[in-house]
């Protein structure tokens, strides 16, 4: 077929393979054709037909099943509207405008009508501005409406996060890029899917500016382009990447061209790198094509993998990468092979697909992240530009703080709860939570509660607390009322957790009980609920499984997936849990395997959903685990916490998958652990101050029926607390109560930690977070803690108080223009500074610690180093 169009500047080669995917995707969504398609019969441009041809040509499988035409011919309309009405819109090439303007779509948040709300909100902002000062403008509006706080993983969406006035990075990026596309500025969201050097990730934002991609920290601008206080952490990533819903040509170094996307490598523009190949070859020396290569870092004390490559015709893969350690594994037709490299030593590395069994006993290596690096040396700032920017920074928190007045209040919860015969504090837990969407969640409860007693409450509290600021009055009353005729039928809490409640893992959650009760005669119900088999049958001979049509599995809502008949596994399974628990049938996904299950009696049975199963497949038996105390070491072992320092994960098909338990689970000695019978490593991990990780990998059996002892071991890491200095006693602080005391006054006779933080930014609030979390081992030392906020920092928005579970005799401290920290940090003003500056003191005045900059597990580091000095 042969286009004669060239639209979008685009050849003919890559229309006719826009055509193609196209098409592809009208049989593939032909359940939904009306819904889909039939905007192709209204009067259209030939640049919103290719538009729209170019969106859903890429569109993952989820939005063919959540969305209709409707939606994305209005969003494609509006984005070539403004296109034509912004100053910079005829200077954006038509291949960026393809790939970073059009796209409705960032993470993997739901779809919203939202380009000329957020247009609305910046265009007059934004008109007489370049197209630099046009982004910066940009992240100042961004930082009005949100700031950062930790959640789940579910990406909420724009309008959410502004209803919110607070999200993660993820979702404070999804607004920002959102942001500048509305104005029709190129924007793409970055990740590092795992830091090197410590725990957890980062989203942040580049943007097209005249010729020159450039980056801001979403919500938290800075005073000028490619600032931002992960750019020292960036400089030590193994990875920084995107991800663009197109074939993608470059001009970029590509990590991975997927048929449906393809990542893009963006390390370069921010730290040292090396292209290094992997050759995989079996046992006889043999090149494998097609073999899965894992590059593995440890983070979040499991070995996880920052991208998975396939090998070409030679049994190679190639990858631009860090400058630091990392674990390759290669898998292919049941047998694998494991390497540890270290990037900087060579360029070229081999596996040899020499295992079919997992290894025995116990090994112990390190892993090294690339060292700290100073970046490039900048201009400095002036006073008039940081006065500026810190007056914008103050104006936009007051706009955020006076929008967060609005919310209902306590003491309008308690009334509401009075007036409903209600408990207040559970009341005010909900609708504290709900923050901008707290109004729809009381109307709620004021319309229901009458009727239902709490079960209404008890419907809200059953919901994750990001759900509260995202669901509404039509979705509760659906499962309130789809769920109440059950409640006899079953233990409260059976009901509560595995029927009433509609959140199943991170999908959004939308009203589909009453709809599922009607899809089905109340003869299948009645069988459906005798035989659950019956309905994973049902779904097994009617649905399809698509694991290659997008990255973004298990996001599409139950309601697509049905109406949809297709879906990736976790999407059907998702699917299977939301039916049953419409017709009465509690059901759940495993807490730690995330399959698909069934009460049957008072047990859960897996339900075999997919066709590529067999259906004949005996239901494999389960084993338990104790995890046994290592009394044994020759040092004092850490406290064992799931995620934090320790992980284990069962062997499937030569890749280790972990299994998911409660992030910083304690009591993992208590009782034992009920797991699959199979193959296990478990990892334990030990961070040393630099960033790296000793790690001890133990491998062990679970046979079915049977109990398996494993003794949670980690390295011998001897602690090191050096004397790093000495600080003036006599330097003063000012108090929250206005008078002030010298710091030998503050710290007194056991030593102290010392921080000084920047109260709106991340990475500062995780250590407030880290430090809450130890408030009762900070406590049993009786240092004090003592937070340094800076004159410049100190806001209207910033309140002493909202820091209620900090450790018992904290102090928040003053300090005049840093004057204090030019004691501790004798080149503050010269170089360049990361918050917070972290210090351990001890009782004579002495340094003994000293942290800079994002890295989690600082207080943790403290804690120990604080423990050591203050011991008699």
């Amino acid at each position: 077929m042969t286009i004669q169009t060239s639209v979008f500047s685009l050849d003919d080669i890559t229309m006719e393979l826009i055509e193609r995917k196209f098409r592809e995707k009208e049989l593939i969504a032909q359940s939904r054709n009306v819904q889909l398609f039939n905007i192709f019969q209204e009067e259209l441009t030939e640049e919103e037909t290719w538009a729209l041809k170019f969106l859903y040509a890429y569109m993952p499988i989820n939005d063919l099943a959540d969305y209709d035409g409707s939606l994305f011919l209005s969003h494609v309309r509006q984005t070539l509207e403004i296109r034509k009405e912004v100053p910079w819109g005829e200077r954006v090439p038509d291949h960026l405008f393809l790939h970073f303007v059009l796209p409705y779509r960032v993470n993997s948040e739901s779809i919203e009508d939202c380009r000329h709300i957020l247009f609305n909100e910046l265009a007059e902002r934004t008109a007489n501005l370049s197209m630099a000062d046009a982004i910066l403008e940009t992240n100042y509006w961004c930082h009005e409406k949100a700031t950062y706080i930790g959640s789940d993983l579910r990406t909420i969406s724009p309008l959410t996060l502004i209803r919110n006035a607070r999200g993660r990075c993820g979702e404070e990026s999804t607004l920002a890029v959102s942001a500048l596309r509305s104005i029709g500025i190129p924007a793409r969201q970055c990740y590092t899917p795992r830091w090197a050097h410590c725990d957890d990730n980062h989203a942040w934002v580049e943007a097209w500016a005249d010729g020159q991609w450039v980056y801001i920290g979403a919500c938290e601008p800075e005073v000028r382009l490619n600032q931002g206080w992960f750019s020292p952490p960036a400089r030590r990533a193994m990875l920084i990447n995107t991800r663009v819903p197109s074939n993608y040509p470059g001009p970029e170094d590509i990590t991975l061209a997927d048929e449906w996307y393809t990542e893009i490598n963006l390390l370069d523009g921010y730290a040292p790198t090396q292209i290094i190949t992997v050759l995989v070859k079996d046992e006889i020396g043999q090149p494998i094509e097609g073999a899965k290569v894992y590059f593995e870092l440890y983070n979040m004390a499991e070995l996880t993998p920052i991208v998975v490559l396939p090998t070409n015709e030679r049994g190679e893969v190639s990858f631009k990468t860090g400058l630091g350690d990392l674990v390759i594994r290669a898998v292919y037709a049941g047998r694998w092979g494991e390497e540890k490299i270290t990037v900087a030593d060579r360029v070229h590395f081999e596996v040899v697909l020499d295992q079919t069994q997992q290894l025995e006993g116990s090994v112990d290596f390190d892993l090294v992240p690339p060292p700290e690096r100073e970046g490039e040396a900048t201009e400095p700032i002036s006073e008039e530009e940081m006065q500026r920017h810190n007056d914008r920074l103050e104006k936009g928190m007051l706009i955020r703080k006076n929008y967060e007045e609005t919310f209902l209040n306590e003491a309008q919860a308690r009334d509401l709860a009075r007036e409903l015969e209600l408990e207040p504090e559970r009341v005010w837990d909900v609708l504290r939570k709900a923050r901008g969407n707290s109004r729809e969640i009381a109307a709620f409860l004021e319309e229901r509660c009458l009727e239902y007693g709490e079960w209404p409450l008890i419907l809200l509290e059953s919901l994750n607390e990001k759900d509260l600021i995202d669901t509404f009055r039509v979705t509760l009353d659906d499962h309130l009322i789809g769920s109440i005729s059950q409640q006899g039928e079953f233990q409260e809490d059976i009901f509560v957790r595995y029927i009433l409640c509609p959140r199943v893992q991170y999908e959004m959650i939308g009203p589909y009980k009453q709809f599922f009760q009607g899809e089905f005669t109340e003869s299948e119900s009645i069988v459906f609920r005798a035989n659950p088999s019956d309905l994973v049958c049902r779904l097994n001979e009617e649905w399809e499984v698509r694991e290659d049509l997008s990255h973004l599995k298990g996001k599409a809502t139950p309601l697509g997936t049905y109406r949809l008949k297709k879906g990736d596994r976790t999407s059907l399974a998702i699917l299977f849990v939301s039916i049953c628990r419409s017709l009465g049938i509690p059901a759940r996904l495993h807490p730690s395997e995330q399959k698909p299950q069934y009460m049957n009696g008072e047990s859960w049975e897996d339900a075999l959903l997919g066709k590529a199963l067999d259906r004949d497949t005996e239901k494999k038996n389960n084993g338990t685990l104790q995890l046994i105390r290592d009394t044994e070491s020759a040092t004092e072992a850490p406290v064992a916490s799931y995620a934090e320092n320790f992980t284990f994960a069962r062997l499937e098909n030569g890749i280790y998958t972990t299994l998911l338990y409660p992030h910083g689970k304690l009591d993992v000695y208590d009782e034992p652990f009920e797991v699959m019978q199979g193959s296990y490593r478990m990892i334990t991990g030990m961070r040393l101050k630099d960033g790296t990780v000793q790690i001890r990998s133990t491998y062990f059996k679970v046979y079915a029926g049977e109990q398996t002892e494993v003794t949670l071991t980690f390295r011998n890491v001897q602690l090191d607390i050096p004397v790093l200095g000495s600080v003036n006693r006599n330097c003063r602080f000012a108090l929250v109560d206005g008078t002030d005391k010298t710091l030998g006054e503050l710290v007194g006779t056991k030593g102290a930690l010392i921080a000084w933080i920047e109260p709106e930014r991340e990475p500062s609030k995780h250590l407030i977070r880290e430090i809450c979390e130890l408030a009762e081992a900070f406590s049993e030392i009786g240092a004090p803690i003592i937070l340094v906020v800076g004159d410049d920092k100190w806001n209207a928005s910033f309140d002493p108080s909202g820091y209620p579970n900090l450790p018992f005799g904290n102090m928040i401290v003053r300090d005049s223009v840093y004057d204090s920290l030019q004691g501790f940090m004798p080149q503050f003003e010269e170089r360049e500074v990361s918050f917070p500056h972290v210090y351990i003191l001890d009782e004579q005045d002495r340094i003994r610690y000293t942290e800079s900059g994002y890295k989690l597990g600082i207080a943790k580091e403290a804690l120990q180093v604080l423990s050591g000095v203050s011991k008699p």
